[in-house]
């Protein structure tokens, strides 16, 4: 539908219509427009005058009545509106008569104004043009129904990211978890495999001199620069009854006292004192005790 007609269809409904910038038409409260008749009617002489105005703001009520014809949002009806008045302008500006077809004729006037000069037929006719419109519009609504279900869609995708996210966290902690166990287990490199009996075989993380030492030896330079206590005793055949059970099945202990009251089991070494921590630390992880340090 022309935007034309709708200005003279609202011009015939209201009375008055205003275009922006260019000023205003008022139909005289007189004129019955009638089309009973399938002929055009004719308009009567003066029906229509018009008021210029280079300051002219938008006409709500055109604009209203534009978007209840062609069902268009507001803001794309104005912006139809905004262009043919544009139009007519440069029309005007270079000198050449602007029709509006079933009202009459714009032109530009040697001093600069708009004036109208009216047509003699009425041509509005708005029958069929609507129904085609609407049936336009119902078809773009119908293509604006599927964004509804998106927002569904998308709360499945952060649904799943959210389980895979929590899966692969698992696995990590898991994984971490495992590999600390891992590395309190391979404490100080090995050098043999000690057996138990039963063929039972036991991974010694520490690396043990090869050296026999009877029990009860208590000297004061033993050749070792450092001990790692195990174990104590109050009872000498406790402390030798567990000295010679382990040393049989491969173990390298010491058995001294320091005071003739306690007696202890230690694990020698002739390392620098400088590794005293670090295998204090391993042994007490290898053998689940509160080892201690003597040093000679």
């Amino acid at each position: 539908m022309k935007i034309e007609q709708l200005i003279v269809q609202q011009l015939y409904n209201s009375k008055r219509v205003t275009l922006q910038d260019i000023g205003t038409f008022i139909l005289s409260g007189d004129v019955q427009v009638s089309f009973e008749n399938d002929k055009d009617p004719g308009m009567p002489a003066n029906a229509v005058s018009f008021e210029f105005n280079k300051k002219a703001s938008p006409d709500e009520d055109l604009i209203a009545f534009i978007v209840s014809q062609t069902r268009k949002i507001r803001p794309l009806a104005s912006s139809d509106l905004e262009s043919y008045s544009i139009l007519a302008k440069q029309f005007l500006n270079i000198g050449k008569p602007f029709p509006i077809e079933g009202l009459g004729v714009l032109q530009k006037t040697q001093a600069g104004d708009y004036e109208f000069i009216q047509g003699h037929t009425i041509n509005a006719k708005l029958d069929a043009a609507p129904a085609l419109l609407k049936e336009k519009r119902d078809e773009e609504i119908s293509f604006s129904t599927p964004p509804r279900e998106q927002p569904g869609k998308k709360w499945v995708w952060l649904l799943l990211l959210f389980l895979i996210v929590a899966i692969l966290a698992t696995l990590y902690y898991f994984l971490k978890n495992d590999n600390k166990d891992k590395q309190a287990e391979q404490i100080i490199t090995t050098k043999d495999t000690i057996t138990k009996p039963k063929d039972t075989v036991i991974r010694s993380t520490v690396v043990i001199p090869d050296t026999t030492v009877a029990p009860m030896i208590t000297p004061k330079k033993d050749g070792y620069t450092f001990k790692v206590v195990i174990k104590e005793f109050r009872n000498k055949d406790a402390a030798e009854k567990f000295y010679t059970k382990f040393t049989n099945w491969g173990y390298k202990f010491v058995l001294y006292t320091t005071d003739s009251v306690t007696y202890k089991i230690a694990v020698p070494f002739t390392r620098p004192l400088s590794d005293t921590l670090r295998v204090n630390d391993s042994l007490r992880v290898f053998y689940n005790a509160r080892t201690y340090v003597e040093t000679n």
